[in-house]
């Protein structure tokens, strides 16, 4: 697993390996909903953004080809966790 992973265009999360699938998790944090959830946070931008970098990720790490890669969303407000897998 790799935590904050960055290069010019900006950051990952989590990149995580699940046999031979990876995930790249978009980690998003509140303490009120007073602007809406977490999960909300992730917008159109941010999701292309998030897909150029797995790309660029990718590109760059010499494991195995993975047979499917999934974007997540965890959602944490105060000590509540929710994990949206498959968000986009």
């Amino acid at each position: 697993m790799v935590r904050n992973w960055r290069c010019r265009e900006g950051e990952l999360d989590l990149v995580a390996r699940l046999g031979r699938s990876v995930v790249f998790c978009e980690v998003k944090t509140r303490t009120t909903d007073a602007f809406g959830v977490p999960a909300e946070a992730v917008t159109h931008s941010k999701r292309a953004r998030i897909r150029r970098l797995a790309a660029r990720w990718l590109a760059e790490w010499d494991g195995p080809r993975p047979s499917e890669i999934r974007f997540d969303v965890a959602s944490v407000m105060d000590e509540h966790v929710e994990l949206i897998e498959g968000a986009f």
